[in-house]
C-alpha cells in the first residue's frame, strides 16, 4: 500500500513526498483510515513504529475538511505526551507534515519560561501539543481553555505512569468535552492504563502493531558476558571499534548513568547524561548534541530514553541488563529504524544472569555470546543458558557482533 491509497488530500501528499515517505508503516496503514472515520482509536505500539504520523497525519486532513483556517484560532486538538523532547518531535512532525495547510500548533512543556509559550496560545491555534505539569499550570492561569477540543491524543500513556503523570492526565481529561474523538497510545497495557483506556474511550478501535517481546529484525544482537567490575573496561574496548558512529548506553539507575559518563570522560571520550534527575534545558541539551554528532556518546536511563528518536544511531549498549524483558525490547529498538541495519550489544554480569535468560525466553531468540573479548565472566563456563530451540539467530556479522572489536593503532575512534 502507498500513502495515495489512504484518501489523503493533495497538500498532505505533497508534504510526505517532500520528507521522503513512500509507503506507509503498518500503523499508519491501519490508523489512518480509523482515525479519519472520526472513530476513537486504541494504539499498542512503542515509539520506532511511525505513530506520531499515525494521528499526526489524519488530524491535518480532518482540520481542513471542517475549513479550520477559517475559524476562530481556538484549540481544537489537544496532544498530551509525557516529556519535552516527545513534545518537540511531535510538533516537528506537525511542522513537516502539515507545511502545505493553513493549521496553527503550539508546544508547551515545563522547565523554561512560559512567556513565549503564552504569546503563542494569545496568537490563536488550532493543535496544542502539551506535557501534564505545564499544561494545568496554564489552564489555572486562564490562558488555556478546552471547550472546544474535538481530538483528544494521549500519547506513551504507560509511560504518563511511570513518571507519575496519570493523575494529572485524569485532571486534564475531566476538563475535555464529553463529545470528542479520543485516540490512546501505549506500548504496553498494565492495568491501570487499561483502565484508564476503558474510561476514556468510546466503542474503540483496536490496532497492535510490533508486539511486545519482537526485536526488531534489522538489529544485530549479541552478549558478552563480564564480571561487573570489569564493565567499564569492556565499554572502553568496545567503543574503540570505528564501526561505532553513533551508540546509546543504557543504565538501569540515574545515578548509575552518571558514572558511566564520568569513567568515559577520564579516557577522553566525550559522552552525556540524560535522566529524570536532569533539568529539561540539560536534556534537551544533550539530546541535541547526540543528534548533531558534537557526542558520540548518549547515556540514558530507560524512562529517559523512551521517545528519543535519532537518525543513524548505529548501535545499542544495554550497559546492564533490564529486570524487565520488554525493556529490552524497547532498548534496542532505538537503533535499526526505518529500513537501516542496526547493532545491539549486551553486557551481562552473574547478578544479571537470570534476567538475561527471561529475555531469550520473552524474546524467543538465540543471542549469539560474543567470547573472544578481554574481560570473560569468571564463572561462565559453569552457566548453563538454554536457547529456545529452531529459532533463527538474529545476527549480523560485523566487527562487533561478528566477534570481538577489531582494533588496530590508526583504527583508534577520535572521540
Amino acid at each position: 500500500m502507498t500513502f495515495n491509497e489512504l484518501n489523503l488530500i493533495a497538500p498532505i501528499l505533497q508534504a510526505l513526498e517532500t520528507e521522503g515517505y513512500k509507503v506507509p508503516t503498518p500503523i499508519q496503514e491501519k490508523a489512518i483510515p480509523i482515525v479519519l472515520a472520526q472513530k476513537d482509536l486504541l494504539g499498542c505500539a512503542q515509539t520506532g513504529t511511525g505513530k506520531t504520523a499515525a494521528f499526526a497525519i489524519p488530524i491535518l486532513q480532518l482540520l481542513d475538511a471542517q475549513h479550520a483556517e477559517k475559524a476562530p484560532k481556538r484549540i481544537k486538538v489537544l496532544i498530551l505526551t509525557p516529556t519535552r523532547e516527545l513534545a518537540i518531535q511531535i510538533g516537528e512532525s506537525f511542522t513537516a507534515y502539515g507545511r502545505n495547510l493553513k493549521q496553527r500548533y503550539a508546544v508547551i512543556f515545563g522547565g523554561v519560561p512560559q512567556g513565549a509559550q503564552v504569546q503563542a496560545l494569545n496568537r490563536g491555534i488550532d493543535i496544542l501539543v502539551a506535557t501534564p505539569g505545564r499544561l494545568l499550570d496554564l489552564m489555572s492561569q486562564g490562558y488555556i481553555h478546552l471547550n472546544d477540543i474535538g481530538i483528544f491524543v494521549l500519547d506513551e500513556a504507560d509511560r504518563m505512569l511511570d513518571m507519575g503523570f496519570i493523575h494529572d492526565v485524569k485532571r486534564v481529561v475531566a476538563k475535555l468535552p464529553q463529545k470528542r474523538q479520543t485516540l490512546f497510545f501505549s506500548a504496553t497495557m498494565p492495568p491501570e492504563i487499561q483502565k484508564l483506556a476503558n474510561t476514556i474511550l468510546v466503542k474503540p478501535e483496536m490496532v497492535a502493531v510490533t508486539p511486545p517481546a519482537t526485536t526488531a529484525e534489522l538489529v544485530g544482537q549479541s552478549v558478552y558476558f563480564v564480571d561487573k567490575k570489569d564493565k567499564r573496561q569492556l565499554l572502553h574496548y568496545v567503543l574503540n571499534d570505528a564501526s561505532i558512529t553513533r551508540v546509546l548506553v543504557f543504565t538501569r539507575t540515574k545515578h548509575g548513568a552518571d558514572k558511566v559518563v564520568k569513567d568515559l570522560h577520564k579516557v577522553n571520550i566525550t559522552a552525556e547524561a540524560i535522566h529524570g534527575n536532569k533539568s529539561q534545558n540539560a536534556r534537551q541539551r544533550a539530546l541535541t548534541n547526540f543528534k548533531d554528532g558534537r557526542i558520540s556518546v548518549l547515556v540514558a536511563t530507560d524512562i529517559a530514553a523512551r521517545g528519543i528518536d535519532v537518525d543513524m544511531l548505529s548501535h545499542v549498549i544495554n550497559y546492564e541488563i533490564p529486570e524487565v524483558p520488554e525493556t529490552y525490547v524497547h532498548r534496542i529498538g532505538r537503533t535499526g529504524r526505518a529500513g537501516a541495519s542496526g547493532t545491539a550489544m549486551s553486557f551481562c554480569d552473574g547478578e544479571e544472569m537470570a534476567d538475561w535468560r527471561n529475555i531469550l525466553k520473552v524474546t524467543a531468540q538465540n543471542i549469539p555470546v560474543i567470547e573472544n573479548h578481554p574481560y570473560p565472566l569468571a564463572a561462565a563456563g559453569q552457566v548453563k543458558i538454554n536457547p529456545p530451540k529452531n529459532k533463527e539467530i538474529v545476527h549480523r556479522p560485523n566487527a562487533v557482533t561478528g566477534g570481538a572489536p577489531r582494533h588496530n593503532g590508526n583504527q583508534r575512534r577520535r572521540w
